[in-house]
């Protein structure tokens, strides 16, 4: 068998391969390449999938972090609650704005302990920043009261969690803004960047609409300093198709991980849990043990591949090292980052390699 990678993107390919190349020729030969009627569809249809008013396609992930802080007035001066267990983009969405990241710990679930949010509140705060890690829903209802009571924004990161539901509800529609991330390892992926904005507020669609291309409503005439973060027709083309798959994508994922979850017998590794009233998509399948640097060299003599997601909190990178935050001062944020490791988990992937990994992880 060849080595097991952690992903493997060629297969999801392979999967429609003939639709892809089918709406590659189509847009390529419509002569129409940035804001046309591939992205106009992909919008309407991740709405209508998501259950939101509005979508505004963005060229990426971290440009609809950025932007919706910054549609949201919220900058210099200003704090946004974080889980500090996050991918350092979530944090650069509140800073790049010049607002101040106030970390709070993550639960058992790796996502935002809400029981730690309140006691982060200042006058300062304008902000709270949910990140669904790792594809499970967090716990939002107390968010949200949170949110109500304290007057404060709620921005998602749905990065991760493309259709996970929290009670029912979508991830990315609880708040004021969802911001989505269609990176080509993503559930919902495109084959290059992607990203978009999502909100029932219509002012806030109409205001990002006109930040996202220059700051215009009509060509050449330009309301407000804007950026250029465009989902271009190529990318819209193909998202639409892997939409059209998404719920059959993400009942394979599910069977394999939970496939992985009965079978896996293993006394020095935790794995992963779901909360009650949550859903997980299984971006990745995170697992945490003492002994990870064994783990990862045992998996990799036996020909199988990893990820950690992610090595270095934010807080202790030197990007933030002006936030004077020293190591201990999020100590299950950091016990979290020394302890998960990522195991192979794509769509496409055969029962052989499925087999595989859970035998030699039981063997480990």
């Amino acid at each position: 068998m060849d080595k097991i990678m952690p992903n493997r993107l060629d297969r999801g390919f392979y999967q429609y391969q003939k639709e892809f190349e089918a709406k590659a020729i189509e847009v390529l030969r419509s002569g129409w390449y940035v804001l046309g009627k591939e992205v106009e569809s992909f919008e309407e249809e991740f709405a209508s999938y998501l259950g939101v008013k509005h979508c505004v396609g963005v060229a990426s992930g971290l440009d609809a972090l950025w932007i919706a802080f910054r549609i949201l007035g919220i900058g210099s001066g200003d704090e946004v609650i974080v889980q500090g267990n996050t991918y350092i983009a979530s944090v650069m969405g509140i800073t790049i704005n010049g607002a101040t990241p106030v970390f709070v710990e993550p639960d058992e679930y790796y996502n935002i302990d809400t029981s730690k949010i309140e006691e982060k509140i200042t006058e300062k705060t304008k902000a709270v920043l949910v990140v669904h890690l790792y594809g499970q829903a967090s716990y939002m209802k107390p968010v949200v009261d949170i949110c109500k009571r304290y007057n404060l924004r709620l921005v998602e990161d749905c990065a991760q969690s493309h259709g996970a539901k929290f009670d029912g509800q979508t991830t990315g529609t609880f708040g004021d803004i969802g911001c989505f991330s269609f990176y080509p390892s993503k559930n919902l992926g495109a084959f290059g960047d992607a990203g978009a904005i999502v909100t029932n507020d219509d002012q806030i669609a109409v205001e990002t609409r006109i930040f996202r291309n220059y700051g215009s409503e009509k060509r050449y005439y330009n309301k407000v300093v804007g950026t250029n973060s465009r989902l271009d027709e190529m990318q819209a083309g193909f998202l639409r198709i892997r939409l059209k798959y998404l719920d059959e994508l993400a009942r394979e994922k599910r069977d394999i991980c939970e496939k992985y979850l009965n079978r896996m017998y293993n006394e020095r590794i935790i794995l992963p849990m779901i909360r009650e009233g949550a859903t997980h998509i299984w971006h990745q399948f995170v697992v945490r043990t003492e002994v990870r640097d064994e783990l990862i060299r045992y998996l990799d003599e036996k020909g199988i591949g990893t990820i950690i997601h992610y090595p270095i909190p934010p807080h202790l990178s030197e990007a933030y090292q002006y936030l004077n935050l020293r190591e201990g001062s999020l100590p299950v944020t950091e016990k979290y980052a020394n302890r998960v490791l990522s195991l192979p988990l794509y769509n496409g992937m055969t029962d052989e390699e499925q087999e595989y990994v859970i035998d030699v992880v039981n063997h480990f």
